[in-house]
């Protein structure tokens, strides 16, 4: 199933400020993710799912390799990545690799949460930018993000295009999961959320 989206951008205010603009909703303060120089807010998106607004966190000094996502890359927000959530990550890797998707292997992460409190989980490297495949998340024992009582911005559709869309298709067949590809000359995610006086509007 779905765990959540990733919305990336050079400023984090800035992204969230966009992200508060398109639907009226601003993300809740995440946390910090100490050593990578970045720092997130996130927004409840409904059956589970979440929304992860980040960027470079200013209280941090730089890191001494590339933030993730490509953010360091980037000059405008953008809908870059999409996790699914997996209570067995060892053996979701194996079966993944076994039908011809190789996720990669899974690495211990951390942040600080706005409260303090240390939150641990574990995942697959996140897909190169512009590949479309989904990286994988298990939480073990830390409660969820949508447990927090976060803003809510339901998500209606999650769709993608892809100058390859059968590329994306290993992965998503691999992993069980349904994902609606069009073919066109630029790999983009496009999120179709309800925003704050219900009109549909596209996060992408």
């Amino acid at each position: 199933m779905l765990d959540h989206l990733v919305y990336a951008g050079p400023d984090l205010a800035d992204a969230v400020a966009r992200v508060a603009a398109l639907t009226g909703v601003t993300p809740a303060p995440g946390g910090r993710h100490v050593g990578l120089g970045t720092a997130n807010h996130l927004a409840d998106l409904g059956a589970g799912a979440y929304l992860e607004v980040i960027g470079p966190d200013p209280a941090q000094p730089d890191p001494e390799g590339p933030r993730p996502f490509g953010i360091d890359d980037l000059t405008e927000p953008a809908l870059v990545a999409w996790a699914v959530r997996a209570p067995d990550l060892d053996a979701t890797i194996a079966r993944a690799r076994a039908h011809g998707f190789d996720p990669g292997d899974a690495i211990e992460m951390s942040r600080e949460s706005a409260t303090g409190e240390l939150l641990r989980w574990r995942l697959t490297p996140p897909s190169a930018p512009g590949s479309l495949r989904p990286f994988l998340i298990d939480w073990g024992t830390t409660p969820h993000p949508t447990t927090r009582d976060l803003p809510s911005i339901p998500l209606l559709m999650l769709t993608g295009t892809h100058p390859d869309p059968a590329s994306v298709q290993v992965a998503t067949d691999a992993l069980g999961l349904e994902l609606l590809v069009r073919r066109a000359g630029k790999a983009s995610l496009t999120a179709a959320l309800r925003s704050r006086d219900g009109r549909q509007v596209a996060l992408t």
